[in-house]
C-alpha cells in the first residue's frame, strides 16, 4: 500500500465513521483511496458478488412487502369482483387467482399444471381473470370467453377456457370461433352476438385497471395468499407455495 493510502487507512480506523468526510480529502488522498479500493476489488472480486447478492435479496424483500400491500388494498376486486369465473372448491381455504391471455405460450404451458393443482386439492378456490395483452386476437378470444360465461354459464366457460389451450390452433377470427363453439356444442350465434356488449368491454377494462394497480404486466400471473407469482411455475413449486401460504 502506498504511504498516502496507509496514512488514510490509519486515519479511517482511528476516526469514528460519522466523522469521516470524503469531501475533506485532498486530491492525492482521494486518488490513493480510489486506487486502493479498485485494487482490493480486483484482488477480491467475490466481494462484488456478495454485494450484488445482498442487494438482490434486499430488493426481493421489498418486492414481497409491496406485493402484499397491493393485494391487501385490492382484495375485493381480486377475489370477489362479481364477474370472474370461479372454480375448484368455492368454499376452499385458499384462493388462487390467475391472470390469463389465451395467446400466451406460457399460459398454455401452465394450464395442465394449474389444472392438476386444483384437481388434486379439494380446498382450492380458483378464479380466472381475463387479461388480454398480446394484441387484437387476444382481446377477441377473451371477449368470446366472457360472452360464453354470460350467455351459456360456468360449465360452458370452462370448456372454452380449456379448449383455447388444449384444442384451439391458428388465428382467432369469427370463422374459427364459430367452428370452435360448434365443436363444443355451444350456441354460436348467441355467443358471437354478445361479444361486443358493453358489459364485456367493462370486464376487460376493469381487469386491466386492476392489473395496473397490482403492477402486473405479463401472463400468467397468480395471486396466492399475499404473494404475486409472476410467470410460469411448475406444479411442484406451485404446491410448495400453496403449502407455505396455508402454513
Amino acid at each position: 500500500m502506498k504511504p498516502a493510502a496507509l496514512g488514510l487507512a490509519a486515519l479511517l480506523l482511528a476516526t469514528p465513521a460519522l466523522a469521516f468526510d470524503p469531501a475533506a480529502m485532498s486530491e492525492s488522498e482521494r486518488e490513493a483511496f480510489r486506487a486502493e479500493v479498485r485494487a482490493y476489488l480486483l484482488e477480491n472480486p467475490e466481494v462484488l458478488m456478495e454485494a450484488i447478492s445482498a442487494l438482490e435479496a434486499k430488493q426481493a424483500e421489498a418486492q414481497i412487502a409491496e406485493d402484499a400491500n397491493l393485494i391487501l388494498a385490492n382484495a375485493a376486486d381480486i377475489y370477489d369482483d362479481g364477474w370472474s369465473w370461479v372454480g375448484g372448491n368455492p368454499e376452499g381455504n385458499i384462493t388462487i387467482v390467475e391472470f390469463v391471455d389465451y395467446r400466451c405460450g406460457y399460459c398454455r404451458k401452465a394450464h395442465p399444471d394449474v389444472q392438476a393443482l386444483v384437481d388434486g386439492d379439494d380446498d382450492i378456490r380458483y378464479v380466472i381473470k381475463e387479461f388480454p395483452i398480446l394484441g387484437d386476437q387476444s382481446v377477441i378470444a377473451s371477449r368470446f370467453a366472457i360472452a360464453t360465461l354470460r350467455v351459456a354459464g360456468e360449465d360452458a366457460y370452462k370448456k372454452v377456457h380449456d379448449g383455447f389451450y388444449e384444442d384451439f390452433r391458428g388465428d382467432v377470427t369469427v370463422d374459427t370461433l364459430s367452428a370452435f363453439a360448434e365443436d363444443l356444442g355451444l350456441d354460436t350465434d348467441a355467443i358471437l352476438a354478445a361479444m361486443d356488449a358493453p358489459e364485456v368491454t367493462k370486464i376487460i377494462e376493469e381487469n386491466h385497471l386492476l392489473a395496473q394497480r397490482l403492477k402486473i404486466s405479463g401472463t400468467p400471473t397468480f395471486v396466492l395468499g399475499d404473494q404475486l407469482v409472476r410467470g410460469y411455475v411448475p406444479l411442484d413449486a406451485m404446491q410448495s407455495i400453496v403449502a407455505e401460504v396455508r402454513g
